[in-house]
């Protein structure tokens, strides 16, 4: 079957849970209906010390240089007639950047912020607005500019602080001129939650893009949870798709209509096409319908079901092939028995729905082990184990059998994970031989692509892929700890290749409390879609690795994914995709292969202007081909308009800071693997010095004062900077294994734009002032209130302080050395704090509304479904006490990005520094 001429989709290609708010329980009540409240501040304070005294640890509205509001510090302790917990009034709504309502007077920027000194002179009266909604007949051919784009506020980074509230504003708004798509849609153009652009005003020419330093690229995640039915597309089933006959742009918001109708011209290459004419008839029903409503002209985000010439061949089954490490560092920690055992649980939640799923299982030490399972309705037939034990060439031992329907052999597969920890619970081998058995899984499910599920203990010892002990504690923190984080074997990166073009997937979960060589073995998910999952020390024996590992492994096997995928980036003629990063092979120049296509990762493309842009907006579009866990060949089409612009000031006050720390985080692992550590972090350093050197030149007027100025948009970019250098990832410390260094590699280059600034940014929450309505539901929404989030000094923790410290990957409850008993009392049912069980742990289910109202803040705090991404990431949560554990207390501590460290400084002294190399 061939594919559609000039169609990138058509060539393999062997072809393109979550934690919910349970609402409190109603609160205790004292006499007169208000809340009993408790003084957790031991009565020592008269004054508003608490930490939540104001946002963030700065007074409201500080954000924008505005003044503190006056009066007495909100949650004071002084007043005895309310002792309370620190309530406050919520956070204050923080005006998004260059909306038109966000100031009440757009002819002057927010009080304590500089006047504009750069080339605006546009006034916010002029903007566009309103305009009756466009009439389908009337389609503009180019749309005028609009008035204006986002305002630029210069804002000075030594005197206003920033706040890290500030991250979860949405980016600057898009301006697009009126009427420049078909139809009047809010949904017209993408949402950030899907694509987000570094530059949501784009430089007409390439040398203003050299001009302004600032990247120009776009992070892409097609999918915003993990399994459809929570993140609902419009799906167009009548499989009319209409693409440009040049450039295979398919259909979409910003077209426009020709000849009556009977033509659409192409936004990107201008090239007029028919429309075809089943666009406006429904063939189900028999009937005309209005194109207007068509989901391709409302919604920039849509789902086609795709027709037979874009399949290379048939829809393929699902197919899981689960490796196990079987040899005694595995069965030692109870892996194999907690794999099983949550595999056996999790059957029912695997996608099946077209009672296609295959499953095989291989079990791994100095031998290969393979499992033939026959189907339920063979009454006589038992499930054998054959071994294998040629390793160079290996083969399988029968032809049928070894991939069982899971629909047909539901029985014999409950009974073989039964089996499975007693078959090697008495295995002494040492062992592994994973090289093999990739090789020899790759065999048995090559011929129909799947995933290959490694669950492993040991480092491979045994044959091809054999790794090598390397870790060495005197190179850590030097110039030659790089050497540590590349490959050791150059098999794994050609197996991965090898995988990908057969439409396998690995995915790693890895379990060592040795050394496991996580640099060399990460290799495999890099280039075939998948993912590394990393359990350092992880223990069956400890309740709380066991519920992490099989909350997450259940999730992981519940998650809906997309087979056989392929991702290609079009864009307006004078922009093409330069570069790609993320896990996939790069198959073309502007071709990205995935085997399986996963649900809680972003790629980011970088994007060049290769011609001047004469159009006022310009659009890319983003396409995921892939077939469906139930076997539907389907499209995924993102198409996003931007503005263009000639002016820098339009370009700087449209800059996106989470995009453009995403964008770095991508090329700082990129670097760091080339080229070591050391190199990673100078670039970082040098590309902010240059940002800010550029805007005080171009859009400063050559002077800063005695300050450091900066558009209040992009704020946030020396702290998130400082978080990344700061990173367990890339910080300069001689005492971070490679492994744990490696593994944070991994989540640096996959992890969504939201939970990526957590990673490098972490939340803490002050929880024993927190305000009277954190941790309830709130009422409109039903979601948990969170306190607000405070800024990352250890200046803001008081020593009779709660507080909770969350990177998305972990969690810390820290205890105050000074903390009253009555708060022991009611977060831990303990009467003293030195009663506390540290380490990794959880907060007991307590009766009071405090001890509710705490466990309610964790659990939100872990939330990732309301940030609109996918994740099966369960945190470790960690009881520290500040008079505790001096390693766990040092270790919570390098999340707190602001404060100095050994090596590295604090963030006032990273201001100064960049003020120095600025003003050279």
């Amino acid at each position: 079957m061939s594919a559609p001429p000039n169609d990138g989709y058509g060539q393999s290609q062997q072809p393109e849970q979550v934690y919910q708010d349970q609402p409190g329980q109603v609160p205790e009540t004292a006499a007169g209906g208000k809340k009993k409240k408790r003084a957790y501040a031991a009565g020592a304070f008269d004054v508003g010390s608490g930490a939540n005294a104001t946002v963030g640890g700065q007074p409201v509205g500080a954000q924008y240089g505005m003044p503190a509001p006056a009066g007495p510090a909100y949650g004071s302790y002084a007043e005895p007639q309310q002792p309370m917990y620190g309530a406050q009034p919520g956070m204050p709504q923080q005006p998004a950047y260059g909306q038109p309502q966000a100031y009440p007077d757009q002819t002057q920027p927010p009080q304590g912020v500089a006047p504009n000194v750069g080339d605006i002179t546009h006034g916010m009266a002029n903007m566009n607005t309103g305009g009756a909604p466009m009439q389908p007949a009337q389609m503009p051919q180019q749309p005028s500019r609009p008035s204006m784009l986002n305002t630029l506020y210069p804002t000075d980074l030594l005197s206003n602080a920033f706040n890290v509230a500030e991250l979860d504003l949405p980016p600057p708004p898009i301006v697009l001129p009126s009427n420049v798509s078909v139809t009047p849609s809010e949904t017209a153009n993408c949402s950030s939650k899907y694509i987000r652009s570094t530059l949501n005003a784009v430089p007409t020419t390439s040398s203003l893009l050299k001009k302004s330093k600032l990247p120009f690229s776009l992070v892409i995640q097609p999918y915003g949870a993990l399994h459809d039915d929570e993140d609902q597309i419009p799906v167009i089933q009548d499989q009319v798709i209409s693409r440009c006959r040049r450039c295979r742009t398919y259909i979409n918001p910003y077209v426009s209509f020709l000849d009556h109708g009977h033509r659409w011209r192409c936004n990107m290459c201008n090239l007029s096409n028919d429309v075809p004419q089943a666009f406006d008839w429904d063939a189900a029903a028999q009937r005309s319908v209005d194109r207007w409503q068509r989901p391709e002209l409302n919604h920039a985000v849509v789902e086609f079901v795709a027709p037979q010439e874009y399949m290379v061949r048939p829809p393929q089954p699902l197919v899981y092939l689960f490796l196990f490490d079987v040899s005694y560092g595995a069965v030692a920690n109870g892996l194999i028995a907690t794999a099983a055992r949550t595999i056996l649980d999790s059957l029912n939640r695997i996608p099946n729905a077209d009672r296609r799923t295959k499953l095989a299982f291989m079990a791994v030490d100095s031998s290969l082990h393979y499992f033939s399972i026959p189907k339920d309705e063979d009454e006589n037939a038992e499930t054998n184990m054959l071994v294998v034990s040629d390793l160079d060439e290996p083969f399988l031992p029968v032809p049928t059998d070894l991939l069982a329907p899971l629909a047909e052999s539901r029985q014999n597969i409950e009974k073989l994970l039964q089996k499975l920890p007693e078959m090697f619970q008495n295995n002494q081998n040492n062992g592994s031989c994973m090289g093999s058995a990739l090789r020899a899984g790759h065999k048995l499910i090559s011929a129909l692509g799947g995933k290959m599920v490694v669950l492993t203990s040991s480092l491979p010892n045994l044959g091809p892929g054999k790794l090598e002990m390397r870790e060495d504690k005197k190179l850590l923190g030097t110039s030659k700890e790089g050497a540590l984080l590349q490959t050791s074997n150059s098999f794994y990166k050609s197996f991965a290749v090898e995988c990908s073009k057969n439409q396998v997937s690995v995915d790693m979960f890895l379990f060592s409390s040795q050394y496991q060589d996580v640099a060399s073995l990460s290799n495999l998910p890099r280039y075939t879609g998948g993912q590394t999952w990393f359990y350092p020390g992880w223990h069956a024996s400890r309740p709380e690795d066991a519920l992490k590992f099989a909350s997450e492994f259940s999730d992981y096997l519940s998650s809906e994914i997309g087979l056989e995928a392929v991702l290609r980036v079009r864009a307006t003629t004078g922009l093409r995709m330069a570069n790609f990063y993320g896990n996939f092979f790069n198959r073309s120049s502007d071709l990205c292969a995935f085997p399986a296509f996963p649900r809680d990762q972003c790629y980011v493309v970088e994007v060049a202007i290769d011609e001047n842009l004469t159009k006022n907006v310009v659009c890319m579009q983003a396409a995921v081909l892939h077939t469906t866990c139930n076997g539907e060949r389907r499209i995924r089409v993102m198409t996003l308009a931007l503005p263009t612009t000639t002016n820098l000031s339009d370009v700087y006050a449209s800059a996106d800071q989470c995009a453009i720390t995403t964008y770095f985080s991508h090329k700082a692992v990129e670097r760091t693997l080339d080229s070591g550590l050391d190199a990673a972090r100078d670039a970082l350093q040098a590309k902010l010095t240059e940002l800010l050197q550029t805007f005080r030149k171009e859009l400063a007027g050559g002077s800063m004062g005695g300050g450091l100025q900066f558009p209040a948009n992009l704020r946030g970019l020396p702290l998130l900077f400082l978080g990344l250098i700061k990173h367990v990832a890339l910080r300069k410390s001689a005492q971070i294994p490679s492994d744990i260094r490696s593994a944070a590699l991994c989540l640096l280059s996959t992890l969504p734009v939201p939970l990526l600034m957590r990673y490098i940014c972490p939340r803490l929450y002050s929880l024993h002032d927190m305000p009277d309505e954190a941790g309830t539901p709130d009422k409109e929404t039903g979601q948990i209130i969170l306190p607000p989030p405070m800024n990352l000094s250890s200046e803001r923790i008081v020593p009779y302080g709660l507080y909770l410290l969350d990177d998305g990957q972990t969690q810390f409850l820290w205890v105050g050395r000074d903390v009253v008993s009555q708060l022991v009392a009611d977060v831990f049912g303990v009467e003293d704090k030195t009663q506390i069980q540290v380490g990794k742990g959880r907060v007991p289910e307590l009766d009071g509304d405090f001890n509710e109202r705490v466990r309610a803040v964790i659990q939100k705090s872990r939330d990732h479904r309301s940030l609109g991404v996918g994740s099966i990431t369960v945190p470790h949560l960690y009881i520290v006490r500040e008079d505790g554990e001096p390693s766990l207390k040092l270790w919570a501590q390098t999340l707190l990005i602001e404060d100095r460290a050994d090596q590295s400084l604090s963030a006032a002294q990273w201001l100064g520094t960049l003020r120095e190399k600025v003003v050279q």
